[in-house]
Formats: C-alpha cells, sequence, structure tokens
C-alpha cells in the first residue's frame, strides 16, 4: 500500500492550519508534537513516562481490557456467532495499568493490556496545559489510548480525528469511506467497542471468505507514527490502528464540524434499517428517490416555492427545529 502523505509543511502545534483540520483526506504531521513533555519523558524509558502520568494521575479508576497471548493483541469476536468477544474488561487504577505494562514489557508473547478512550482530563487534569494542542475554537474531546502491542480491527468514527503518537510506535492503515464494501463490515450491535469493525484478520487475510479485501488493500493507504508524530483522519475514514511497542501511548482528539443539535447520523442509519430495508424493492426505489431530492441533492432552489415561515426542517435544522423534531419523532417510536 502506498504511505499517507505528509503534511506539506512545518506546524505549529499550539495552531494548527486550518487546512489541515478540514481537509478531505488524511495527513501525517511529522515531529510537530516531538516537544511535548510526555513524549520527552516516554523516550527517556517505560518508567519514565509512567513517573510522568503518575505526577498528574488523580486516582480515577479506568475502564482495562485484558486478552489472552494467543489473540496476540487483536481484540474482536471469541465465536463464530460474533455473540461474545476475546477480551475480559476490568476496572483498575493507572497505576495498576502501569506496573502491569512494566511487568510484562520483557516478555515473549504477554497478554495484551489495553486502555482505551479515556478522556484525558478526567484521569490526568493539567495533562493537556502541559501538552497543548491548538485546535482553534473547536469543542474537542481529547483521549488517552495505554497499553502494550495491541491491535484494533478497523472501523470508522462519525468525528474528525487527531492522534498523536506519544510513547511507542503506532501503525494505521486507513480506506476511504467508499472502500466499506469491501471491507466486511461486522454487526452493528454487539461490537467491541461501539462501532462495527471489519471482519478480516489484517495480519493473516483469509481472501477465499473476504475476496474483496484485496481490492481494499489496493485502495489503502498506511502511516508508521513515532513519539511526536502525529495523522488526522477525516470522518469516516476507516482506520485499523496497531501498537508496536511493549508500551504505547496515543493522545487524541474528536471534533465533529457540525452543532451539537444535530443528532449523529447512525440514528438515521438504524432508523433506516428498521423502516425501509425490507420494503418491496419498488418502494424502496421510491424512498432513495425521496431522500435524493430531500437530502442528498437538496440545495436553495428545492424549497424556493414554500413561505420560509412553512419550512420547518426543510429549511435546515436549528436547535429548536431539531428539538420539536426529535419529541415528535420518540412518540412515533413509542406507538
Amino acid at each position: 500500500m502506498r504511505a499517507v502523505p505528509d503534511w506539506p509543511a512545518a506546524c505549529d502545534p499550539e495552531a494548527l492550519p486550518e487546512a489541515l483540520l478540514t481537509a478531505d483526506r488524511p495527513y501525517v504531521i511529522r515531529g510537530a508534537f516531538a516537544h511535548w513533555p510526555v513524549v520527552q519523558a516516554a523516550r527517556q524509558s517505560g518508567e519514565a513516562l509512567a513517573r510522568y502520568l503518575m505526577g498528574l494521575y488523580n486516582g480515577v479508576h479506568v475502564g482495562l481490557f485484558q486478552l489472552p497471548p494467543e489473540a496476540r493483541g487483536r481484540a474482536f469476536y471469541a465465536d463464530v456467532g460474533l455473540s461474545r468477544f476475546n477480551f475480559r474488561r476490568h476496572i483498575a487504577t493507572l497505576d495498576q495499568v502501569l506496573t502491569g505494562l512494566l511487568g510484562l514489557a520483557g516478555t515473549a508473547e504477554p497478554p495484551a493490556l489495553y486502555v482505551g478512550s479515556t478522556t484525558v482530563e478526567a484521569v490526568l487534569p493539567g495533562f493537556m496545559a502541559a501538552n497543548r494542542l491548538g485546535l482553534g475554537a473547536r469543542d474537542s474531546l481529547a483521549s488517552l489510548w495505554l497499553g502494550n502491542r495491541s491491535r484494533v480491527a478497523a472501523h470508522y468514527d462519525l468525528p474528525d480525528n487527531l492522534a498523536i503518537a506519544a510513547a511507542g510506535r503506532r501503525r494505521f492503515t486507513l480506506f476511504a469511506p467508499g472502500q466499506i464494501h469491501n471491507l466486511y463490515m461486522g454487526p452493528l450491535d454487539p461490537t467491541p467497542a461501539g462501532q462495527p469493525i471489519s471482519l478480516v484478520d489484517f495480519a493473516a487475510p483469509d481472501f477465499e471468505r473476504f475476496p474483496r479485501f484485496a481490492q481494499a488493500l489496493q485502495a489503502g493507504e498506511v502511516a508508521e507514527l513515532d513519539p511526536g508524530d502525529a495523522i488526522f483522519i477525516p470522518s469516516m475514514w476507516f482506520h485499523h490502528v496497531e501498537g508496536l511497542e511493549p508500551i504505547n501511548l496515543l493522545i487524541n482528539a474528536w471534533w465533529r464540524q457540525t452543532p451539537e443539535y444535530m443528532d449523529s447520523p447512525v440514528s438515521a442509519l438504524h432508523l433506516a434499517l428498521m423502516t425501509l430495508r425490507k420494503l418491496p424493492e419498488k418502494e424502496r426505489r421510491i424512498w432513495q428517490q425521496h431522500f435524493q431530492h430531500f437530502v442528498f441533492d437538496a440545495d436553495a432552489s428545492t424549497w424556493a416555492h414554500i413561505p420560509p415561515a412553512a419550512r420547518g426542517l426543510l429549511d435546515g435544522a436549528d436547535d429548536t427545529t431539531s428539538r420539536q423534531a426529535r419529541a415528535q419523532l420518540l412518540s412515533q417510536l413509542k406507538r
């Protein structure tokens, strides 16, 4: 696969360029965060990283995934029916996690320990003030991902994503949203961490079972991040993530480019599966035309014949119309 391109100019990490943060494809930002105190500590040793994190830790418990050695770090389903997972969830303190990671660092085939999607300021107050990230006026959520060697199956996220390798190395394998057909996505529920995942094992793809995955590989891009590097992943791009060292720490920030009152499009997908998927073919095609008209092809001329005061949701949702529509939808769903 070809490499994810590097952003072509030097970046000020405290004022990242708007063109990068609104790009429609991924970019790698090399070395922009190498000065972060957490990166400097990690480059000294795993023990130095642990001391740095514990100096900020407030004692709040974190969620810990534990996988057996035979899983080789791949958090996945445990049965062919896709009803169970191959990991156990625990509640632990950060010092317990760090002690476990340091103790397993010299083990050839250790169990995988993984703390994922944990809000940074909830457990490490002051971390982002010391390790500054410039996203402008965006209302972002910063999370940490800490563990040893791990493999997170290909999935998408609704928000835009900036991910910074703070310790260890990470490999990202990315696919444009249009590759969904070739990635063999699993069920909407249950999922290991909330989003549907690709059922293909990237370390040993079964091309007999998943033949179209060969086409995805031809279209994919890969990036390896060293400590201090970052990658921008636009909304809905699929990404498979690997932690490559005995101790890896990733800090990421998520944000959406839409107002808070706009619900997740995933809700619309779920409703469409409930209400449209099993309609007769001729009716599905009619509704496809309606969605094209009302949603995907709509512009200012679509509603020009309707008085503005009568347009409601047709003219674009705001906080008031969204609340009204949500209440009406909930009432209909309760029938």
